[in-house]
């Protein structure tokens, strides 16, 4: 099989916003495929959806499996999919070897509860941790701050979610 005959993954992202209007960022180690560049290696969390498995279900299995987070409230989720394609990859055997690259849909969702509910240090199942590092950073920011093979899907994700990417006012 060529790449461009092979299957995408279907994939969720998350867009965590806190009440800043700031998405949670992690700086993500290289696997496989999904080579990270020096300068392009912060990313929102994402991961793969299980077989009939609910967007928004799995988008909150995957951001629970990768930052430790469950304190979140849903805001909204994108009905199309958008894919990238892997780059040229010529290293030792990967999971997502198998794949040309992945299709995501995309779910925001808000912090509700305390940054002690993040632990990126735990083991992702059988892979290592996602995230070295994290930060809440601007969404307008992280098309600039991740691969260039996955800035399409990112600029998206800014329109799509840019009404979030404000400060929460609280009710009195």
């Amino acid at each position: 099989m060529t790449q461009t005959t092979l299957p995408y993954r279907p994939n969720v992202g998350i867009a965590l916003f806190n009440g800043d209007g700031r998405v949670f960022a992690g700086r993500s180690h290289s696997a496989g495929p999904e080579i990270v560049l020096p300068g392009f290696d912060w990313q929102m969390p994402q991961g793969g959806i299980d077989a009939h498995e609910d967007i928004v279900a799995a988008a909150y299995r995957e951001l629970a499996e990768e930052t430790g987070v469950t304190s979140a409230t849903f805001l909204a989720a994108t009905d199309e999919w958008w894919a990238y394609d892997f780059p040229a990859y010529a290293g030792p055997p990967h999971r997502l070897t198998a794949f040309r690259g992945q299709r995501q849909r995309w779910v925001a969702l808000r912090f509700t509860g305390s940054e002690t509910e993040f632990d990126i240090t735990r083991p992702n199942g059988d892979e290592p941790a996602e995230f070295s590092e994290w930060a809440w950073l601007p969404l307008a920011e992280m098309p600039l701050r991740i691969v260039p093979f996955k800035r399409p899907v990112y600029e998206r994700v800014v329109q799509a979610f840019l009404r979030f990417a404000q400060p929460v006012i609280p009710t009195t």
